[in-house]
């Protein structure tokens, strides 16, 4: 990279491509705003807040305990000796925790399971199913991949879709050709299998099709029901859709003589129910659980605190955080994390929330770690509580636990969006002199930051600031300052750095920032920067982009720019037959017969000759076209 004149360019574009008015850029954010409002219970809340995790005794309950042995030893008669003796009972929910806790170790996870299944005659459900699946397959460990789904299979139970796309993302990635297309055929039969049940799939559309009532329940009554855990599954599958509807049938399967309710279907109309428009229902549902001695199993827990999160519903994703904090199932330090993420990325982070999450992950024992301390920290800095912020990382130096780029990216974001530039600018100062050297993540954010703000310039001198540092740029950085300019309606400005950190930075944007950019010129008339953009598209091995020229060209250019785009378009002599019909075909749309004549005249012999276009003019006119020439 020829770095000075990248440097020399990038100020000069601070102290010139400056617009006389320009429109100001409206903020993604809010600007901060103190909590001074805050009730007297969170205020107690806050500052007894604790800055310094305190490590706890913690007893191991009983599926701690399994994990504990099962990872410490090899598989051995010894080993299930003592599996034995610390548990009498195997629970739906404990071999689903046990399992989850051992994704990472696909052998040790095969072999208890395998003990639980053959020796301890445990019947597996089929979530256990997914569970172990999902594991095998990260380990590849095929042979004990294509036994579980053979044993899957003959017990009656499906790969729900969730499972079949994880597995398969794995095999793609993996290139694991041969497996991929046996596991996609393996699948599609067992979905045209279980459609073939033709009570499942009448008892699906009666529910679907009907407002319910005590005729449904009679028509339901009257079908050939299998009342096992296997058919509620099914139905639940097929209904999940509609959770007012499956909690009904849920409720009335339940009522049927010699039937009741395992921990499994229980598990299952939890996942049905965890949504906005049924979450009153669902947490009656999960009081019933209780009530009839069940717990939530794992996999069900992260699955609905996920939908959550996803949903921002993040307060019923606290209250269930807790809840199985307070079981003997809990979650694991990533669960914490990601919902401490999740809560942090929200407008304006509620504090209350991500205080009940950390005090809970404290109560339990749990040690200190570096990921649960920035995931305090995010918050505290998103709400403008920087010297709480400043305290925990003192915290986290006591602990142990050095802050990194993340960290300081969080109070870097945070002084930005609070529009306390230069303090945010210092912090990459004061984390070189604490031999935190600032990644381009960092300093994408301070620089994001400046234009978020309108401070395009000032971001530009970050830019050179960060060259100068050896620090280079790459794709997200440069659609990041490209954004603020065109965010200034500053296009030229935009377009030329794009063609200097292209041509002299040898930078590689993202094809759709071409694509922007190119539309943003074609948009105030620029079609000779547009083509040359298209040029440095095609010297990059992306795609040919046609279609707002072709929409452009018809619709203000001349012959001559019709001309040269075709000719941008392909590395060889001419562009396909095609690609003159689409700019033909827009000629003819704007009312331009004439313009596309003389296109035409110019044109190559084989394209006026190709019966495509003989066909769009007309033979004669083609004829006529050709003896002009």
């Amino acid at each position: 990279m020829n770095r000075a004149k990248v440097i020399l360019f990038s100020i000069r574009c601070a102290k010139s491509f400056r617009s006389t008015q320009f429109r100001r850029l409206s903020s993604l954010y809010s600007q901060v705003t103190l909590y001074s409002h805050l009730s007297p219970s969170f205020s107690n809340q806050s500052s007894a807040f604790p800055y310094t995790l305190q490590r706890k005794l913690f007893f191991s309950s009983k599926p701690y305990s399994i994990v504990e042995l099962v990872l410490e030893k090899d598989w051995s008669e010894e080993l299930e000796s003592e599996l034995e003796k610390s548990s009498s009972v195997l629970t739906h929910e404990t071999v689903v925790y046990v399992l989850r806790k051992l994704d990472k170790d696909p052998q040790r996870a095969w072999d208890f399971f395998n003990w639980v299944t053959e020796k301890k005659k445990f019947s597996p459900s089929y979530a256990i199913y997914s569970v172990i699946l999902r594991s095998l397959v990260q380990g590849k460990s095929m042979k004990q991949f294509w036994v579980t789904i053979r044993k899957m299979k003959e017990q009656g139970f499906y790969i729900d879709k969730e499972t079949y796309l994880t597995i398969l993302g794995i095999f793609k990635k993996g290139k694991m050709a041969s497996e991929d297309v046996a596991f996609t055929h393996f699948y599609n039969r067992m979905l045209q299998e279980n459609a073939m049940d033709e009570v499942v799939k009448k008892v699906v559309e009666l529910i679907t099709m009907s407002v319910w009532s005590s005729k449904v329940e009679k028509e339901l009554g009257e079908l050939k029901i299998s009342f096992s855990d296997n058919f509620v599954l099914h139905v639940l599958k097929g209904i999940r859709g509609n959770p007012s509807k499956a909690l009904r049938f849920f409720q009335w399967f339940g009522e049927q003589p010699g039937y009741e309710h395992s921990t499994v279907t229980y598990n299952v109309i939890a996942r049905v129910l965890g949504r906005d428009d049924s979450i009153e229902e669902f947490w009656s549902m999960v009081e019933e659980m209780k009530s009839k001695g069940y717990e939530m199993d794992i996999d069900t827990y992260i699955k609905i605190s996920r939908q959550f999160q996803k949903n921002k519903m993040l307060e019923d994703a606290v209250k269930l955080y807790e809840m199985m904090m307070d079981g003997p199932y809990k979650p694991s330090v990533q669960d914490c994390t990601m919902l401490l993420q999740s809560l942090s990325l929200s407008r304006n982070p509620d504090l209350e929330l991500v205080f009940r999450v950390t005090k809970k992950y404290e109560a339990v024992g749990n040690p200190p770690c570096k990921a649960v301390y920035d995931g305090i920290h995010r918050s505290l800095t998103s709400v403008g509580w920087f010297g709480e912020a400043d305290k925990i990382m003192e915290s986290m130096r006591s602990a142990g636990c050095e802050p990194d780029n993340i960290t300081y990216s969080q109070l870097v974001y945070g002084l930005c969006k609070a529009r306390r530039l230069e303090e945010a600018s210092k912090v990459l100062d004061d984390m070189e002199a604490c031999g935190c050297v600032p990644d381009i993540k960092t300093w994408t954010i301070l620089i994001q930051g400046h234009c978020l703000v309108n401070e395009v310039d000032k971001a530009l001198i970050c830019f050179a600031k960060m060259l100068e540092r050896n620090c280079n740029a790459d794709a997200d950085l440069l659609e990041v300052l490209l954004n603020g300019f065109l965010n200034q309606k500053r296009i030229d400005g935009a377009y030329k750095f794009l063609v200097e950190m292209v041509n002299r930075a040898r930078l590689v944007p993202w094809q759709a920032t071409y694509k922007l950019m190119i539309n943003k010129l074609l948009g105030v008339r620029k079609l000779e920067e547009a083509l040359n953009l298209l040029h440095l598209m095609r010297k990059q091995n992306y795609p040919p982009f046609p279609e707002p020229f072709i929409k452009y060209v018809s619709k203000y250019g001349t012959v001559d720019d019709a001309a040269e785009f075709l000719k941008a378009l392909s590395w060889k002599k001419y562009p396909s037959q095609s690609a003159y019909v689409h700019v033909f075909e827009s000629f003819f749309q704007e009312g331009r017969e004439s313009e596309a004549k003389d296109l035409l005249y110019n044109c190559p012999h084989h394209i006026r000759k190709h019966p495509d276009i003989c066909k769009l003019f007309g033979s004669a006119t083609s004829e006529s076209a050709t003896e002009n020439r």
